[in-house]
């Protein structure tokens, strides 16, 4: 069963290719650029891009992975109906249903919309924050402060190796047609708690310094970031001082161990917080 994996140079795309070819599976991975890739030789490496779906090469596919580009999303479903592709396996988001204005929601909406309504065979992946996230403190961090706001806001942030490797087991074995699994990391930790962690992972000081909402929005508005997606990413975080997150626990169903915690996720990324 050839699997196409979008998106394979992409942040959870590039360690599904690597999780489907251990697991032997015939693995077609879609990039713009093959040279700069550099993508596994075992892999069928081929040129297209979601964003021009007619670029896509579907024959032969069997499955595809399909990464969140909701501007094309019908056409490409429309391609691969008509190449005969029955099993489709979405990453989407947790945000799905969250109607403010700057939510990701609304992108991951129109995908899984776009797939069912096309008739596949579909999963929806739903993961949370990612762990990833805050790579963006690596400057702070090594600086000795990091500075943010809502210190407290609880969240349960996933490795993106755990969803590349429940997406490579919902591909490749039965019982996942027509579910939608919201996917977390497997414990509850705030912002200031990570800040705790690195301290200790890395062994040296880091002093937390809590921005107010205004500070907060004034730095990131002044990064670029839209001023709609800034307000739903603090009104996030305002929303788990209330309500903080818990784990879901799907991560440990499906793959049958424990989820990467905050703590092994920082110790494999010690390099680059330095």
């Amino acid at each position: 069963m050839t699997i196409l994996v979008t998106g394979a140079t992409g942040s959870v795309g590039r360690l599904l290719v690597d999780e489907l070819l251990a697991l032997g599976a015939p693995v077609r991975a879609l990039t713009v650029d093959p040279e700069r890739a550099h993508l596994p030789s075992a892999a069928e490496v081929v040129v297209g891009s979601l964003a021009r779906p007619s670029t896509v090469p579907l024959d032969g596919v069997d499955a595809v992975y399909l990464a969140p580009m909701a501007r094309t999303v019908r056409r490409f479903c429309e391609l691969a109906t008509e190449a005969g592709i029955k099993r489709v396996v979405a990453l989407s988001g947790s945000s799905v249903g969250d109607d403010h204005e700057g939510s990701s929601g609304n992108e991951y909406g129109t995908v899984e919309a776009a797939v069912r309504e096309a008739g596949f065979a579909w999963t929806f992946l739903r993961p949370g924050v990612f762990m990833n996230n805050t790579l963006d403190w690596a400057p702070m961090v090594r600086a000795g402060e990091v500075a943010v706001a809502y210190g407290d806001a609880t969240q349960t942030p996933i490795d993106l190796g755990d969803i590349a490797a429940v997406a490579a087991r919902v591909l490749t074995t039965e019982g996942h047609v027509g579910a939608t699994y919201v996917l977390s990391g497997p414990e509850a930790v705030s912002l200031r708690g990570q800040v705790a962690t690195l301290e200790s992972v890395l062994g040296k000081e880091i002093r937390f310094r809590e921005l107010t909402r205004a500070e907060q929005r004034a730095q990131w508005v002044g990064y670029g970031v839209p001023e709609q997606a800034v307000d739903w990413i603090l009104d996030g975080f305002e929303e788990t001082l209330r309500h903080p997150q818990v784990p879901t626990g799907v991560v440990e169903e499906l793959l049958g161990r424990p989820g990467t915690t905050y703590a092994d996720w920082a110790a494999a990324n010690r390099e680059v917080f330095g």
